[in-house]
């Protein structure tokens, strides 16, 4: 089973992602702050962290950094979720590790389209 975490600071944005994404193949859980996320990544890396471009306790690139050098089996694969398309954004994002991004609001046809397209989802998950 795959394991998502969703790092956002709107409760809502938090609740909608994990209700798209929950399935018997993958495990949502999330955290409220960048730094609460990373104690969680210390304790238990997910595959996937769903990351909020603009969460107030830590820059984006240092979170990214910081997640990609905890030592664990398998490094997780990024997804920034931005609330406009910001390409400086991005592309700070990619260099420091992320694997893509996706734009808020999003839907669930959005959000599982962007996560098969990163082959972050297999095609029968989260259908």
């Amino acid at each position: 089973m795959k394991r998502c975490m969703i790092v956002d600071d709107s409760s809502v944005i938090r609740k909608v992602a994990k209700r798209i994404l929950s399935s018997p193949q993958l495990l949502v859980s999330e955290a409220s702050s960048a730094t609460e996320a990373i104690y969680m990544c210390e304790a238990d890396m997910p595959d996937v962290i769903v990351l909020d471009a603009s969460l107030p306790d830590m820059d984006t690139v240092d979170f990214i950094r910081q997640a990609l050098a905890i030592e664990a089996k398998a490094k997780p694969q990024i997804v920034v979720c931005l609330t406009q398309f910001d390409i400086g954004t991005i592309m700070r994002a990619k260099r420091a590790g992320a694997k893509g991004y996706i734009l808020k609001p999003f839907n669930r046809q959005l959000l599982i389209d962007r996560f098969r397209s990163m082959d972050l989802l297999e095609a029968a998950e989260a259908s």
